[in-house]
């Protein structure tokens, strides 16, 4: 009973009751410093924490531009890729389908671009004999026209008594170079 007498006389003694309401008091101080230091040192933790987040963010965010960039580059290189491609396979179809139309014309007798540049060609040269020709032919003809003019001159008796006479000789047509038939005239 020692124990309860030891008890009983602590509780008695101010001394105890001091050293015990100082013990108290220490820990509340040390509580509210705990508190005072993790409220400021809070304030700095949490703008750490802030800046922390900004560098996190922009390493993110030029991670993500690095891949998007890249992506972009691949995707690029892809549509231009199937671009050329079909473009390929464009041209490839537009051959066989003016090959196919071209063999289709010629099959119904339709000429094709180079037969008329040959035909052109061919109507500029018979042009050009035609004109040559011509040229020729006009003296001849002017040459033709004077004897003819003198045979006008002559008086209308000595026509109209060769055009009597029994025996009439063949007209030569001056145009065609043939032999027509006698005519008579009746006066």
């Amino acid at each position: 009973m020692n124990s309860k007498s030891s008890r009983s006389e602590h509780l008695d003694n101010p001394r105890f009751f001091e050293a015990v309401r100082n013990s108290a008091e220490q820990i509340w101080q040390a509580g509210l410093g705990a508190f005072a230091k993790a409220q400021k040192e809070g304030e700095e933790m949490f703008s750490r924490l802030v800046q922390e987040g900004a560098e996190v963010q922009r390493h993110a965010q030029n991670l993500a531009e690095d891949k998007v960039s890249g992506l972009t580059g691949a995707v690029r290189n892809m549509a231009e890729n199937l671009g050329v491609q079909a473009s390929g396979s464009w041209e490839k179809l537009e051959n066989v389908f003016e090959e196919r139309v071209s063999h289709a014309l010629h099959a119904l007798g339709v000429p094709n671009r180079s037969d008329i540049k040959a035909l052109t060609t061919q109507v500029s040269e018979l042009r050009k004999s035609v004109d040559a020709l011509a040229a020729k032919k006009a003296p001849e003809k002017a040459a033709a026209k004077k004897p003819a003019a003198k045979a006008a001159k002559k008086p209308a008796a000595t026509k109209a008594a060769k055009a009597g006479s029994a025996k009439v000789a063949p007209r030569v047509s001056a145009r065609r170079g043939t032999a027509t038939a006698p005519s008579r005239m009746s006066h």
